[in-house]
């Protein structure tokens, strides 16, 4: 009976709490994915991310720009619009590089790291607060050292896109 008791409390108070945050007028919209959208907001804009870095992957700008459409299409109620959209991004590639991680006790490269790092500029037109400019977002993925770049570089690409995609979609609609 106590049990029973202790749960029509608990019950009572989250069904006061949420009476209390639906009365006080804001609302914000939360999706499965961890991020929130203010309802006014109805399209998106993705520019294409050019590949400003010093060493060039040929399709790195393709799959980050697709692949950040993709993310908020999938995630998002919002529409896609070329440009303009109420949440625009636009942004370069700054960073592509290579660099040893590992060192085995022979001074022989054990792990290599490809690192990919981005400049991002985020409008929110609904909520100018939760705007950036270039903001930076870097990722990186480790190989072994006995592997040529060119030969994991499309798997890693996949890899470090999908790690630097989820971070800007956090950034620009996880700030609640």
């Amino acid at each position: 009976m106590k049990h029973i008791l202790n749960k029509c409390k608990l019950i009572a108070c989250m069904t006061l709490a949420i009476l209390s945050f639906t009365s006080c007028g804001y609302k914000v919209t939360y999706n499965l994915s961890g991020g929130s959208i203010p309802p006014e907001a109805q399209t998106f804009s993705v520019a294409y991310f050019p590949n400003n870095a010093p060493m060039v992957a040929p399709t790195l700008s393709n799959v980050l720009t697709e692949a950040l459409r993709d993310k908020f299409s999938r995630q998002t109620r919002l529409q896609q619009v070329e440009e303009g959209g109420d949440f625009a991004f636009e942004g370069e590639i700054t960073n592509y590089t290579s660099t040893t991680s590992s060192v085995s006790s022979g001074d022989y490269a054990l792990q290599n790291r490809l690192t990919i790092t981005v400049k991002v500029n985020f409008q929110n037109a609904v909520d100018q607060t939760t705007s950036f400019n270039s903001k930076t977002f870097s990722q990186y993925a480790d190989y072994d050292a006995s592997q040529l770049l060119v030969d994991v570089q499309d798997q890693l690409i996949e890899e470090i896109v999908n790690a630097l995609v989820n971070d800007i979609y956090m950034a620009a609609a996880g700030n609640w």
